[in-house]
């Protein structure tokens, strides 16, 4: 258990770096106190199940994702969504930026 707190704890500070954002901000963007984003984070204690979801909400993420990360259809539905945002020629250089970072 306490490897699964950490490890989710690790992923909601990687998404929220990612999303250059405070846990203050987090917080409340999740409706929540910024010491149970710290808390969270830190992998101190477990979440209670609402608060998973705000987190995943505020994240933009599957609650999947945040216990176990795995990606699930949601996940993938997010991406689309943001891509259907975007010009002809952003589109164009973000796919070409997925096959760099997908080559081997």
């Amino acid at each position: 258990m306490e490897d699964l707190l950490k490890d989710m704890g690790l992923r909601i500070q990687e998404l929220r770096k990612q999303m250059d954002m405070t846990q203050e901000a987090l917080a409340e963007r999740a409706n929540m106190t910024s010491q149970t984003i710290s808390t969270a984070e830190l992998g101190k204690k477990a979440l209670r199940p609402e608060n998973i979801v705000k987190l995943s909400r505020a994240l933009g993420v599957s609650t999947d994702y945040l216990l176990t990360g795995c990606r699930n259809a949601r996940d993938y539905t997010i991406i689309d969504g943001k891509l259907k945002d975007v010009s002809p020629q952003e589109y164009d250089r973000i796919m070409r930026m997925i096959d760099i970072m997908l080559e081997k």
